[in-house]
C-alpha cells in the first residue's frame, strides 16, 4: 500500500499574506486550527470554510483548502447547502459576533435546530472590528462606542445560551490564550456528527483591547475560570476551593468548600440530554463575583438534517420508483380557473 504523506502546519498554511492587525487573537486561532488539522490528518481537498464578513471572515484566505468568503451573516446558510449536497466533506463556519449574531443570527439559529452537519465556529470579540469599533451584539451595556458615545443601551446576547434555546447538539466555549484547550474544543466539535458551535473569546487589541484579561489572564485563569470537565465536579479557585451547588431556588451558587465541603457540589454531564443545567451554567459569570464557564457545555446524538432529508429521498424512490414531476406539480393542493 501506498505510504499517505504526513501533512503539517505549513501544508495547510495559503500563499496569502495574512491581514489582520498585528497582536490580534485571530493569529491564535489560525495557528490552532492548522495545528490541529495537521494532526487531524484530514485531507485538505475535503474540507471547506465558509465566512461572511469581517475581520474573522478573512479565515478562509489563509487555509489551503476549500473555501468561500460569502456574504454578512449567510454563510451558515451557504454551508447548509453544500453539508447536505456533499455530506462526504467537512465543512467549517467561520464569522464575528457582529456576522452571526446581527444581520446572520436568523441562519445561525435554523443551521443549529436543523442539526446541520457544520462545526461553527464563532470569533467573539464583543465588537465590530473591520468597520472599526461600532458596539456589537455581544458587547456589554453601557459600551462606549462610535456608534455608542452614550454608552449601549442594548442588553447583549449570551451566545452559549442562545445555541442551547436552538437545541444545538454540541456547544462550547474556549479562549485565544490557551492554544491546547482551543484544540481540544476543536477537535471535540470536529468529531461530532450534526451542529457543532463553538464560541472563542478571542481579543481586538485595536477597538476592545483586554476585553477578556480579567478572566484570560494567567494571574486571573484559576478564580475567573471554571473549566468544565465530564464526570467531575464543577470546581475552580486556588486549590479548587470553590465548587458550583444548587440554591433553594434552583439557581446556581458558588459554594466554599473550606465552609460547607464538597458534598452539594454538582457533577458536570456534557452528554445530558436535558440542557438544563448546561443552560444554568452559560449563566454564569455575568457578575465579577462568578467565574465564566470554559469547554464544553453539552454533546448529546440527534439524526442530522443532511441524513434525514437523504433518508427521505431514498425511502421515495424506493416506494414509487423514479417521481414525475409533472404529476408532482398538479397534485394535492392545485385546482383549474
Amino acid at each position: 500500500m501506498a505510504m499517505i504523506e504526513k501533512l503539517t502546519r505549513k501544508d495547510f498554511m495559503s500563499d496569502q499574506e495574512v491581514r489582520w492587525c498585528p497582536g490580534c487573537g485571530d493569529y491564535s486561532i489560525l495557528a490552532a486550527m492548522q495545528l490541529l488539522l495537521a494532526d487531524l490528518g484530514v485531507e485538505r481537498h475535503n474540507t471547506v470554510f465558509i465566512s461572511g464578513i469581517g475581520c474573522a471572515a478573512r479565515f478562509p484566505y489563509y487555509m489551503n483548502t476549500y473555501g468561500m468568503h460569502s456574504i454578512h451573516g449567510r454563510a451558515p446558510a451557504i454551508a447548509t447547502g453544500l453539508a447536505i449536497a456533499r455530506p462526504d466533506l467537512d465543512v467549517w463556519v467561520i464569522g464575528g459576533d457582529g456576522d452571526m449574531l446581527s444581520i446572520g443570527a436568523n441562519h445561525l439559529l435554523h443551521a443549529l435546530r436543523r442539526n446541520i452537519n457544520l462545526v461553527i465556529v464563532m470569533f467573539n470579540n464583543q465588537i465590530y472590528g473591520l468597520t472599526k469599533g461600532q458596539y456589537s451584539p455581544t458587547s456589554e451595556l453601557g459600551k462606549i462606542t462610535k456608534s455608542s458615545p452614550f454608552g449601549s443601551a442594548d442588553q447583549p446576547f449570551n451566545p452559549i445560551s442562545l445555541a442551547l434555546g436552538a437545541e444545538a447538539t454540541f456547544v462550547a466555549r474556549t479562549h485565544d490564550m490557551d492554544r491546547s484547550h482551543m484544540q481540544y474544543v476543536l477537535n471535540r466539535a470536529h468529531q461530532h456528527k450534526g451542529a457543532s458551535f463553538v464560541e472563542i473569546y478571542q481579543n481586538c487589541n485595536v477597538f476592545n483591547d483586554g476585553a477578556f484579561e480579567s478572566l484570560t489572564g494567567k494571574e486571573n485563569r484559576q478564580d475567573k475560570l471554571l473549566m468544565l470537565r465530564d464526570k467531575e465536579p464543577i470546581r475552580f479557585g486556588q486549590d479548587a476551593r470553590y465548587g458550583i451547588g444548587l440554591d433553594q431556588d434552583g439557581c446556581l451558587r458558588i459554594i466554599d468548600t473550606d465552609l460547607e465541603g464538597t458534598e452539594k457540589i454538582l457533577t458536570h454531564n456534557e452528554y445530558q440530554a436535558d440542557p438544563s443545567l448546561a443552560f444554568a451554567l452559560s449563566r454564569l459569570g455575568a457578575s465579577e463575583t462568578e467565574p465564566r464557564p470554559m469547554g464544553i457545555f453539552r454533546d448529546i446524538e440527534r439524526e442530522d438534517y443532511g441524513a434525514a432529508m437523504t433518508a427521505q429521498h431514498e425511502a421515495a424512490q424506493k416506494k414509487n420508483g423514479h417521481g414525475d414531476l409533472n404529476k408532482l406539480f398538479r397534485s394535492q393542493a392545485t385546482w383549474q380557473v
